[in-house]
């Protein structure tokens, strides 16, 4: 008995050499091994908000150790041994070796500040007061505030390169393991050369930066040298000496404590050596000029009826 259906036909009706007569279904995709990766994540950029908020935390930490560093090396200061060696070491090395970049700094500042007040006050005929108002600028500002930027970046640097290369081969955790407290032997004598030394530094550059521009002025404008003195010393006193000079052990403590700061906390090998040392230049030259400010208004309040 023969069948009806062509022979390329299956037994269900479906043709076998044309296209189905319906289309087949969708094959859903394998399962996900457990072992397949997961999808990268797009990076995404912080906001301003989150950045600032994080800023402020940063600045708060950085704040709370560098006073606990200040208190912990302040009250080591009356045990015994003191570290007389240490601490005179620090006053040669803060001190004395700054000296040259303190008085070329100062020198050609009074310079530079002279002929830019002579040459303004020719033209009204003034230039009998060039003497008095870079004398007062001088004791005021620019030998304390300038002196102390310029100094306080090459020590702070310097400190912070050398407690940041301590830290990282870990001759500190030495020091702790052998019962000897780092902070005594290592932040107070530099905390204390350079209170003591910043005062002794910003007197010499206000005598050179004066004498430069007493000196360029006799040159280059014909005013006399023994007249830029008389005139100068006729208005500046030692209220003004005072108020510059008062400044200038603050600027100190702040260079060294900064650069202790970011020597002590320096992580990461020789690139956070880098990165501590540009931290601490930046730093100490933006606080020098902020805290300039608030003490400036206290020699306001020091000195009411002069000012």
């Amino acid at each position: 008995m023969t069948s009806d259906r062509p022979p390329d036909s299956h037994p269900d009706g479906r043709d076998l050499i044309g296209p189905p007569s319906q289309p087949p279904r969708s094959v859903p995709p394998p399962p996900e091994s457990r072992h397949s990766l997961p999808p990268i994540a797009k990076h995404v950029e912080p906001g301003v908000i989150d950045k600032a908020v994080f800023g402020i935390a940063s600045f708060f930490a950085h704040f709370g150790h560098a006073m606990r560093m200040t208190a912990g090396a302040l009250s080591s200061m009356w045990r015994r041994p003191f570290e007389l060696r240490s601490t005179i070491y620090q006053f040669e090395s803060l001190g004395v070796k700054s000296m040259s970049i303190a008085a070329l700094t100062a020198i050609f500042v009074g310079m530079v500040m002279a002929v830019q007040f002579a040459f303004g006050l020719q033209r009204f005929g003034g230039m009998e007061y060039t003497g008095r108002i870079v004398g007062v600028s001088f004791s005021r500002e620019l030998a304390p505030t300038l002196t102390s930027v310029v100094v306080g970046g090459r020590i702070a640097s310097g400190i912070a390169a050398e407690l940041g290369s301590m830290a990282v081969t870990e001759q500190i955790d030495a020091i702790r393991s052998l019962g000897a407290d780092p902070l005594k032997k290592l932040v107070l004598p530099r905390l204390l050369a350079c209170t003591l030394v910043m005062p002794l530094l910003c007197s010499f550059a206000l005598v050179l930066g004066f004498s430069g521009a007493m000196i360029i002025t006799d040159i280059e404008f014909g005013i006399p040298s023994t007249f830029f003195l008389k005139t100068a010393l006729t208005t500046v006193n030692f209220r003004d000496f005072y108020s510059g000079m008062f400044k200038t052990p603050f600027f100190g403590a702040l260079i060294a404590i900064i650069g202790c700061h970011y020597g002590i906390t320096t992580r990461g090998g020789t690139e956070g050596v880098g990165h501590s040392t540009t931290s601490a230049v930046v730093t100490t030259s933006i606080g020098i000029l902020v805290i300039d400010f608030f003490l400036t208004k206290v020699s306001f309040l020091l000195w009411p009826a002069y000012f």
